[in-house]
């Protein structure tokens, strides 16, 4: 199916990319009897028109809290971000999952590129899609951001105010794993070959007029794979959580994507946050430090750090006996009242 919009600028209609949207249920989760489902786009500040899952709890009068969710890194909303969206909207709030730029159902060329910057943005267009709803009170919104979204979720609420409660669940910092390695190992010789390797490919890119990709998560898996990958594997490669449009499950991402994030670090003004932030994580999961360090640049009385005993990292993405809804349910109510 084919969608055109229009959105209002200056007094201008500004025409919205066409993109094609799924009219089938195709989610990796079954469908809610409690809410409502429907499609929508909406478009951030760079012209990208964004594809996203609408979740609306029946029955509901009135102006309603509102929350946008988006990850893991290399994910489409058919998958973590749209269990989360979905079972936020029955317990009581409006909810997006939204496909960020370049990726899924979203539009944005070329394809299958991540930005610190406009990956940010995302999250603050939703926002600016929200505030705009005559059924939603655009001064309790608040966001979700899981895995690589966490990061970037994080960063949209130290850049937009009207943002006013986080969670971040299973959180990783995109620009500190892509500069430093996992658990910080890389040094600046190795830092440097990897930047010399990429460029490299951008010439390489830029000759053949495509965008070679870094491939998604290994598959077959090595008996050697160390333990987080195997989850990863078993999320994305099998049953339980693979889409054709994820970039994990498929082809992967640009191998160039990591230049950026390598350049410009995320969460540089954190600790100016005044919002409320929730930071969730596995006990047992190989990125725990990211949001451990993040966690401590936060200030106020209204930043908590929750670690999950016995979760892994990808326990957070569908383990419904592991997530934990309802202590999210009320941080929301607490902080969008």
């Amino acid at each position: 199916m084919i969608e055109k919009n229009t959105i209002q600028t200056d007094k201008k209609n500004i025409e919205m990319e066409n993109l094609e949207l799924t009219k089938e249920w195709d989610k990796i989760f079954p469908k809610s009897e409690k809410v409502d489902h429907s499609k929508v786009t909406f478009r951030n500040r760079y012209g990208i028109t964004l594809a996203a899952d609408l979740y609306v709890p029946k029955n509901t009068n009135g102006k309603m809290a509102a929350i946008a969710v988006s990850g893991p890194f290399g994910a489409v909303k058919e998958q973590a971000s749209g269990l989360y969206a979905q079972t936020m909207a029955e317990r009581g709030f409006l909810t997006i999952a939204f496909d960020p730029s370049f990726t899924g159902e979203s539009g944005g060329t070329p394809r299958y590129v991540a930005s610190p910057d406009i990956n940010t943005e995302d999250f603050c267009a939703a926002v600016d899609y929200l505030s705009n709803r005559d059924d939603v009170d655009p001064g309790r919104i608040g966001i979700i951001g899981i895995c690589g979204w966490g990061g970037m979720a994080v960063n949209a609420a130290a850049i937009d105010t009207r943002i006013k409660a986080t969670v971040a669940s299973t959180m990783y910092d995109m620009s500190r794993v892509n500069a430093n390695g996992y658990f910080d190992s890389m040094n600046a010789d190795q830092r440097y070959e990897l930047r010399r390797q990429l460029n490299e490919q951008r010439t390489v890119d830029a000759k053949n007029g495509s965008y070679a990709l870094g491939g998604g998560v290994v598959d077959p898996l090595p008996d050697e794979a160390p333990g987080f990958v195997k989850d990863y594997h078993n999320y994305y490669k099998t049953g339980r959580g693979y889409h054709k449009r994820s970039l994990n499950s498929n082809g992967g991402w640009n191998k160039t994507s990591s230049l950026s994030f390598i350049n410009m670090p995320l969460l540089s003004y954190s600790n100016e946050i005044r919002s409320a932030v929730l930071m969730i994580h596995g006990e047992k999961a190989h990125s725990r430090y990211f949001s451990e360090d993040a966690f401590k640049k936060l200030t106020g009385d209204n930043k908590e750090l929750l670690i999950i005993p016995g979760a892994s990292h990808v326990d957070l993405y569908d383990n419904l006996s592991v997530i934990p809804f309802g202590k999210m349910e009320h941080f929301f109510h607490e902080y969008l009242k």
